[in-house]
């Protein structure tokens, strides 16, 4: 299909050797992190002799960090001309192999840019009228709208749906992630009217999809620097994925220097593509979300920083645990790694999923696909395994939005209330439970949506002044529940 599009853009892909909106990319520290003089780089694998010490350290100094074996205690960073013997001096373990990059050659043409991610969504609006929405969440630094595709039946219509959420490419050199989302959207369209269980979803859900939430970054990545991470704003660039408000710059997990690969930008919120994301979650109000990222073979789940954990932390792990388990790693037998960014990696503050979880309790997750033996920007050819194995995980996700949890309506003098909360309590799992005395919100569509672990609750809903308590059972399938206040 891809290639059906392609050939109606009138497109020529540019590889314009030597012009860079700036620096290519460095560190505040010149001598270290990714400081690309003269379009020379490299990345360089460390096998680290402690790997949580280490890798932090690394974080510290400044380096980009662009991939971890969290099973064999090895991280990949990306360095420039003359930064080796610095790296080599920190003494944090043994180098294991070193990768020479031009980091002015375009990736693989088989990859999808910006101008062909328009054509392709505009493809399948046309041809599948009734299912498929696309719209425009905003436009980034440069101008570009930054696409949505909402596909259900009715889809034009706004219903009392559960909602699931995928976004890819956040960072720009992360070329993998969209072909995944563009997957998801494939798969979804194209066996809908002969696939039982993907009518099921399109029918009962309401599933959105945003494949590019960063086209400026990507056409930078086509047309200057293929290791460039972050957005474009005044030649710098701020990575999106430390500008979201919640918890922003708070816990050393991103930094204040513009010339960072993880420069957290001038305020929180500041940038317009994290701005049309926080607007559609808070339109769209998700119950569950990935995030699309690459690399390492990771599931992350909130919080980032440093010791913290969510209020229901046995379901958003458990559910963490089980999406990882289907998820096979590419060099070995095992599966995804499951963990907070801390515990995993390193603290991240302002990420996208620690504030969809604080805002709108969206049970959010990160996948960071693609081996470090792959890397950011595998040969096009990689792309039909990858997208394969990750179906397993985004196909769980849905179906996960009819199993064990509470959905339900709530109505105050006959009409469907606009606003509310909802206190779940634990009571089969004891005292001990994390999952005790969540407050969660009232959407304005008059529906609440909670995933839980199967076992017994005690919810109090309240609106409009008034409130009932009851006790449930919660098995294998969703409650789907009435409160009339």
């Amino acid at each position: 299909m891809k290639t059906q599009v392609r050939g109606k853009v009138n497109f020529i892909k540019h590889t314009i050797l030597g012009v860079m909106f700036g620096a290519i990319s460095f560190t505040a520290n010149a001598h270290v992190g990714t400081h690309l003089e003269g379009g020379e780089a490299s990345i360089v694998t460390l096998k680290l002799r402690d790997y949580t010490v280490g890798l932090r350290h690394l974080i510290s100094e400044g380096y980009d960090i662009a991939g971890v074996d969290v099973e064999h205690h090895t991280v990949d960073v990306v360095i420039g001309k003359g930064v080796m013997a610095e790296l080599r001096a920190l003494e944090l373990g043994s180098i294991v192999n070193t990768k020479n990059i031009d980091p002015q050659v375009a990736p693989d043409s088989g990859y999808t840019t910006y101008t062909e991610l328009t054509a392709i969504l505009n493809d399948y609006r046309s041809r599948f009228p009734g299912i498929v929405s696309v719209q425009s969440i905003g436009k980034s630094h440069e101008g570009r709208d930054i696409w949505a595709v909402k596909i259900s039946d009715n889809v034009e219509v706004e219903e009392n749906e559960p909602v699931v959420f995928f976004n890819a490419m956040h960072h720009a050199r992360e070329v993998m992630t969209t072909e995944i989302a563009l997957d998801i959207i494939d798969q979804l369209t194209n066996s809908y009217a002969s696939n039982s269980r993907t009518q099921n979803w399109v029918n009962s859900n309401a599933i959105w999809v945003v494949p590019m939430v960063n086209p400026d970054g990507n056409n930078k990545v086509w047309t200057a620097n293929n290791m460039w991470r972050k957005n474009t704003r005044e030649g710098y660039g701020v990575d999106i994925n430390r500008n979201y408000p919640y918890a922003w710059g708070t816990c050393n997990g991103s930094s204040g220097s513009s010339y960072s690969d993880t420069y957290r930008g001038p305020s929180a919120g500041s940038e317009p593509e994290t701005q049309a994301m926080m607007s559609l979650v808070g339109r769209i109000k998700p119950v569950l979300s990935i995030s699309y990222h690459s690399y390492s073979e990771l599931v992350i789940y909130p919080y980032g920083c440093d010791g913290e954990h969510t209020p229901d932390r046995e379901t958003i792990e458990g559910v963490g645990r089980q999406l990882a388990s289907r998820l096979p790693k590419d060099g070995s037998s095992g599966s995804y790694d499951p963990g907070t960014s801390w515990e995993l990696l390193y603290a991240v503050d302002g990420g996208d999923i620690d504030w969809y979880y604080n805002e709108h309790h969206v049970l959010p997750y990160v996948i960071e696909v693609n081996s470090t033996s792959q890397g950011f920007q595998p040969p096009f050819s990689w792309r039909q395994k990858t997208v394969e194995k990750n179906r397993a995980g985004w196909s769980f996700m849905i179906d996960r939005l009819s199993q064990s949890g509470v959905r339900a309506h709530v109505s105050v003098g006959g009409k469907l209330a606009d606003a509310g909360t909802v206190t779940l309590t634990s009571v089969s799992q004891g005292a001990q439970s994390t999952d005790a005395g969540r407050v969660y919100t009232v959407k304005a569509d008059g529906t609440f949506h909670i995933v839980v672990e199967p076992g017994m609750y005690k919810l109090t809903v309240a609106a409009g002044g008034q409130s009932e308590t009851r006790e449930i059972m919660v098995g294998g399938e969703r409650r789907d529940l009435v409160f009339n206040l």
